[in-house]
């Protein structure tokens, strides 16, 4: 009798010993799970800062003003345009 109190109390740790691994396991787990989350909403907002930020650099206005300013550009002449038709294009 003795030896079978003994038995089932060892198996009890063991349970118990089990049990609260398996929490802080699971605790574990889920902080990472937040943390990735909060990674995941900042490289969200990053890349709509970086949208945004392309849509301003590739502005036809401002891509015209550097063309103009920098590189000395200017549109074409009325005459300087030749419009060429390629074929299959009907």
């Amino acid at each position: 009798m003795v030896r079978l109190n003994i038995i089932l109390l060892l198996i009890a740790v063991a349970c118990a010993l089990a049990a609260v691994n398996a929490n802080h396991k699971a605790r574990k787990l889920f902080i990472e799970l937040e943390s990735e989350q909060k990674r995941m909403r900042d490289l969200e907002v990053e890349w709509g800062q970086l949208q945004l930020e392309q849509s301003t650099w590739a502005a036809h206005v401002r891509v015209e003003k550097i063309a103009r300013e920098k590189l000395g550009m200017r549109p074409p002449a009325p005459g300087q345009i030749i419009a060429v038709e390629a074929e299959g294009a009907r």
